[in-house]
């Protein structure tokens, strides 16, 4: 080694020296300094501030191990937030680590003329300003991986919610999970169905994010197989969510359950939602998007014991209560084919009266004798209606 290069070396080995006999006294300046100017710090539990000061010091550690050897790669993420790295992505934000980080930087860089051994000072300087650029790539990797982790686990934990939804075992636990994800438990909750579009899953769902938020809506979402799966919460239109969120989906029928009052309930608006969904081959020109309870006579025929029971429910039980005149005119007028002449011949009535009856019948059930689609559902109503009688009589 030449004379130059053996005076550097003792220099360098003396400002080693003084740099380890201070380096609890900088992690304490820079603590200090943080307790100065930085509001947040203050404000934080004394908890947080240990962990935070921890960070500080294996910082400043794991700056002197650098400068020992600067030709050996150093996992500066690891030497330095491997203390508390879950612990401080969840304590503090990335700016304010960032200020963190730049506050001790800058304590170590006002100490270097008393740190470094007489020469030294240029090679300390130049060594701190390339260790604050490593630090500050550590910094973004750690928070990077956090928010990686954490997207991994809300993924998922809103997985679990929407599968527990629509198998009909939401519970306690379900809004717990929720609740995490952000849900705070919204007066009108929807679930909306529909095929999944090919592709990327997860472009999918932040389709539908997207979507939610311009709508103002909160969303619990997720693709199960090939169905795109909505719990959307703060809206009672199943109509209109079902058209803020419709963009992402695929080509084919889009359903919207009924509105329900909580998640624990929405399991109801997924089955209506489902059966909707199922049944939408039987009418191909459905609407799109389009309400479960839409699609009732179709599922009743499909097989949904709820759809065969809502008919008979609301449509058929209360025009029993309202009289047989009700009844038997309505039956009579489907039966002539919609014709208020023919159905007033057939009931020796006349054609006023039948229209009257009608208008009854729309005002007791909400459905138009006179619209084809609804006269559809009434027909299927009055069918199942009196096939539970006949079965009550068995």
């Amino acid at each position: 080694m030449s004379e130059s290069g053996s005076a550097e070396a003792h220099l360098h080995a003396a400002t080693l020296r003084r740099l380890e006999q201070s380096s609890g006294r900088l992690a304490a300046n820079a603590i200090a300094r943080m307790g100065e100017t930085l509001p947040w710090y203050r404000a934080m539990p004394p908890e947080n501030r240990s962990w935070i000061g921890l960070v500080a010091q294996a910082g400043i550690a794991a700056f002197t191990e650098w400068f020992r050897h600067p030709e050996t790669p150093q996992a500066i993420s690891t030497d330095v937030f491997g203390t508390a790295p879950r612990e401080l992505t969840r304590a503090i934000t990335l700016r304010q680590t960032v200020e963190m980080v730049r506050t001790t930087i800058e304590v170590m860089e006002s100490a270097i003329d008393e740190v470094a051994a007489p020469g030294d000072e240029s090679a300390l300087r130049e060594a701190l300003l390339i260790y604050a650029r490593e630090i500050a790539f550590a910094t973004a990797q750690v928070y990077a991986q956090a928010a990686e982790a954490r997207g991994a686990w809300d993924a998922r934990l809103e997985s679990l919610v929407v599968n527990a939804v629509l198998s009909g075992e939401a519970d306690e636990g379900a809004l717990s999970r929720a609740a995490a994800l952000g849900w705070n438990s919204p007066e009108h909750v929807i679930v909306v169905l529909g095929t999944a579009p090919d592709g990327d899953s997860e472009l999918t769902v932040e389709a539908i994010r997207r979507a939610a938020r311009h709508a103002k809506l909160q969303v619990l979402t997720g693709v199960l197989g090939d169905r795109l799966v909505v719990i959307a919460g703060g809206s009672d239109d199943p109509i209109r969510t079902a058209k803020d969120l419709i963009g992402p989906f695929a080509a084919g029928p889009v359903v919207a359950g009924p509105v329900v009052g909580d998640l624990v309930s929405a399991t109801r608006s997924a089955h209506a939602a489902a059966a909707g969904l199922r049944a939408c081959a039987a009418w191909p020109d459905a609407p799109r998007p389009v309400i479960a309870d839409d699609v009732l006579p179709e599922r009743a025929m499909a097989g949904d014991a709820s759809a065969r029971e809502q008919l008979v429910e609301e449509i058929y039980r209360p025009l029993e209560e309202a009289g047989s005149a009700l009844l038997e005119t309505l039956s009579v007028y489907l039966e002539q084919a919609s014709s208020l002449e023919g159905a007033a011949r057939m009931l020796f009535v006349h054609p006023n009266t039948v229209r009257y009856r009608l208008r009854r019948v729309t005002d007791v059930t909400g459905w138009s004798p006179s619209d084809v689609r609804s006269a559809f559902t009434l027909r299927v109503a009055l069918i199942l209606g009196r096939l539970a009688d006949a079965e009550m009589q068995l």
